[in-house]
Parts: structure tokens; C-alpha cells; sequence
């Protein structure tokens, strides 16, 4: 028994070893496998300010050219950021997608733009958020859905808003300033300023106004 257990706590210590070993290298790719502005990654984008971080893992990002990053903002792992429907496309319009100074984007995001998404500044999001401004149509049922899109909407999100976990903004939705979103909802239309909306499709529930404040709308 006592030969068993010198085994055992060899194998433990050696796998405890490992562990931190592979921890540390870990943390090493992830801080040097960044994309930032100074990287080389990070010149290929239309803009990428200063004190901004795209961290790594990445999911996908194509034509960068088209997607401008303001300062000191954070993109977390795992997001997607593209302009157009494939790596190499001529976008129409420059820059395609947008986002602000000090904002974060939370991890596993996704924001897909085709003609203008408008992040503003201080945006924060919870994990899981998609922003769009294009769509699939279903209207042609002798063609795959897939095949079928719909015309762009440009995207606006206003400056110091909130979208929670898992949050889906669709094309044309316009979300005004200081509006909390509630998560998992679905932003279909025009949210006006200093709101909190939530549901599918989401509706204002409470709203402020220099007279009374915030109240709730019923």
C-alpha cells in the first residue's frame, strides 16, 4: 500500500507539474497572439486605436480593411468580426463595421456587417451577442433559404448602452444612448434614449426623463 501511494503522489505531483507548465504557456500564446494595434494583424484594419486588445482565441475575422476599432477598447475570445460575406470582398461602404472608444465586446460575440454597423462609445456587451445588418429572405420557396438575402439596413447603437447575454440585433434596429438591454433579447426596431428594453421583440419597459425620472411604461 505504501509503494501504491509514493506512486501515486509522484504521478500527482508530476501531473500538477504539467499542469502549470501548460498553464503558463498558455497564458504566454494568449498575450502574444493578441491582435493589437502595433501587430501585424492589427494594421490590416481600417483603424485600431491605441490601448486596444482583440484577445485570443479569435473565431473568424475578414477584410479588417473595412472595420475600424476606436481606443481603448476590448474584444474578448472567440468573436467574430467580418465585413462582407467572404475574405477579399469590395465592400460598398467604408467602414462597414464600427466600434467606439472603451468599449467591450463580450466573449463569443458575433458582428457580422454588410453595409454599416455604428457601435458608439463606451458600448459594453455580455457573452454571446450578435449584431447584424443583413438577413436571409424565405419568400422563394423554390430556392434554399440560405440563398436568399434580404437588402441591408445600416445598424446604430448609441453611445454608454448595454446589451445583455445573448442579446441579437438585427438589420435596422436603432438603439439610442444609455439603453440597457436585457438578455436574450431581440432588437428588431428603434430604441430611444436612456431606456431599459427587454423580450422578442424587445419593448421599453422603463424610461428616464429630466421631469420624473425613471418610470416604468405599462
Amino acid at each position: 500500500m505504501i509503494f501504491k501511494y509514493d506512486i501515486f503522489m509522484r504521478i500527482r505531483r508530476l501531473s500538477n507539474w504539467r499542469s502549470e507548465a501548460l498553464s503558463k504557456l498558455w497564458k504566454w500564446i494568449s498575450i502574444n497572439a493578441a491582435i493589437g494595434p502595433t501587430s501585424v494583424r492589427g494594421k490590416r484594419f481600417g483603424s485600431f486605436g491605441e490601448g486596444s486588445i482583440i484577445l485570443f482565441p479569435t473565431t473568424t475575422i475578414f477584410n479588417e480593411n473595412y472595420i475600424h476599432i476606436g481606443v481603448n477598447t476590448m474584444i474578448g475570445e472567440h468573436v467574430a468580426l467580418s465585413a462582407g460575406m467572404m475574405p477579399g470582398q469590395k465592400c460598398m461602404t467604408n467602414p462597414v463595421v464600427k466600434i467606439g472608444d472603451r468599449c467591450l465586446i463580450g466573449r463569443g460575440s458575433g458582428i457580422v456587417g454588410h453595409l454599416s454597423i455604428d457601435i458608439g462609445n463606451d458600448v459594453w456587451t455580455g457573452h454571446h451577442v450578435y449584431i447584424t445588418d443583413q438577413s436571409h429572405g424565405y419568400e422563394d420557396v423554390s430556392r434554399p433559404i440560405s440563398e436568399q438575402s434580404q437588402p441591408e439596413r445600416a445598424v446604430t447603437i448609441g453611445d454608454g448602452s448595454w446589451l445583455g447575454h445573448g442579446v441579437v440585433v438585427l438589420p435596422g434596429a436603432k438603439i439610442g444612448k444609455h439603453v440597457a438591454v436585457g438578455a436574450n433579447s431581440v432588437v428588431t426596431g428603434e430604441l430611444p434614449d436612456f431606456c431599459v428594453a427587454v423580450g422578442s421583440p424587445a419593448r421599453v419597459i422603463k424610461q428616464y426623463t429630466n421631469e420624473s425620472g425613471w418610470r416604468a411604461n405599462i
